[in-house]
């Protein structure tokens, strides 16, 4: 048997040792989060990419009463930029959560998030900045998705079919 482990890298700032570019992708990422439809969780998250070309994409939750028909921010941002942008890359994304109740600690992005996340940063070969924020001010920051989906599902043999 051989045991393989696997370390994520983040790193936690405060605001202000943030450069301006990201802290403006934070602000975008927090007033999307306003515009969320979140009726039966209230919980709001917004998301913000910058593209290689400048641009800035929002995208926030969309809850349904079927609640597989919903979309997280991060996959509405991710989907309207691909469907918009397709050649451009993405070099950061921005993710705010808030709610009308406590929790303690950053949110993360969710399993169909990373896995759709880490499909654009294999698809343009670049590694996608993640900037994470909760609502007392605490950031994480990876350089890369890849660093919260460690064993991410690739298989390059499908795109022959």
């Amino acid at each position: 048997m051989k045991i393989i482990e696997y370390k994520s890298l983040l790193s936690e700032y405060n605001i202000n040792e943030l450069s301006s570019e990201q802290c403006k992708l934070i602000k975008l990422a927090e007033k999307s989060s306003l515009k969320a439809y979140a009726p039966y969780s209230n919980f709001f998250v917004g998301a913000a990419i910058k593209l290689s070309n400048g641009k800035m994409v929002t995208g926030n939750n969309q809850e349904n009463s079927a609640f597989p028909s919903g979309l997280c921010a991060e996959r509405v941002a991710l989907f309207y930029t691909g469907a918009n942008y397709p050649n451009e890359k993405i070099e950061k994304i921005a993710i705010f959560a808030k709610a009308s109740f406590n929790f303690n600690q950053i949110i993360m992005p969710c399993g169909n998030c990373r896995q759709a996340l880490i499909e654009y940063e294999h698809k343009q070969n670049q590694n996608i900045e993640l900037i994470l924020k909760d609502q007392k001010n605490n950031i994480l920051i990876s350089k890369s998705i890849a660093n919260i989906l460690p064993f991410a599902f690739k298989c390059d043999e499908l795109k022959k079919i």
